[in-house]
């Protein structure tokens, strides 16, 4: 099978005139059937190697992805935003690529503290291009602290939801995460045998596993 031939650019999205603007990639197969959203988790920018290799292997697919930083790590610093920016920060993202991109299905989807993020935001606001919503391991409490308070807000989410788990995931203990989803009604879970918080098997990275879930998720609708 011929790999469809890909575009990508480094753009810059303002988010406002006090927090300024981030850097975004984006990755566009030439047949691209839909649009993704990818914000990244709390230790690690848009360029990380998961993020790349994800958006790649998802571009491989026909998923095109437009993945930023947030502005703690556009500026260098390790403690993550307050929730109010990061949420700005991913509607301005949201709205780019809408506008960019009208004619292809928009899809979110985040990395931990980046899917956190962008869950929080379509508990408060409704953005009508979005399809779903993607989590690649989503935080549910702090290591070694099992709770369910974090996912309070998803029942204030409408659309579609997949989440993608690693059942040994420090911060998401398998029972918990697997009784919060089920009583979401527009939840999906998908486990990942052993794979722990960086979706890591056995030192194998399950990143084309990962892909193939979130194509099949987003052909389903």
């Amino acid at each position: 099978m011929t790999k469809p031939k890909i575009k990508e650019k480094t753009i810059s999205i303002p988010v406002s005139e006090s927090i300024g603007a981030v850097s975004a990639s984006i990755v566009e197969p030439a047949s691209c059937k839909a649009m993704m959203t990818l914000a990244h988790g709390a230790g690690a920018g848009m360029n990380h190697t998961f993020m790349v290799r994800l958006a790649h292997t998802l571009a491989d697919l026909g998923v095109g992805t437009i993945r930023f930083n947030f502005p703690y790590m556009e500026k260098g610093k390790k403690r993550p935003d307050v929730p109010v920016t990061a949420h700005k920060t991913i509607e301005q993202v949201i709205e780019y690529t809408s506008q960019h991109y009208p004619a292809l299905p928009l899809y979110v989807s985040g990395k931990s503290f980046g899917g956190r993020m962008t869950s929080q935001l379509l508990a408060k606001k409704t953005f009508p291009p979005v399809k779903g919503i993607i989590f690649y391991g989503f935080p549910l409490h702090p290591a070694g602290e099992p709770a369910i308070d974090r996912s309070e807000h998803l029942y204030d989410i409408t659309i579609p939801m997949l989440f993608l788990q690693g059942t040994r995931d420090a911060l998401a203990e398998w029972s918990l995460i697997n009784k919060v989803t089920a009583s979401l009604s527009a939840a999906k879970l998908i486990s990942f045998e052993g794979a722990d918080h960086s979706f890591k098997a056995k030192k194998i990275e399950l990143i084309p596993e990962l892909a193939e879930a979130t194509h099949s998720f987003i052909q389903s609708l």
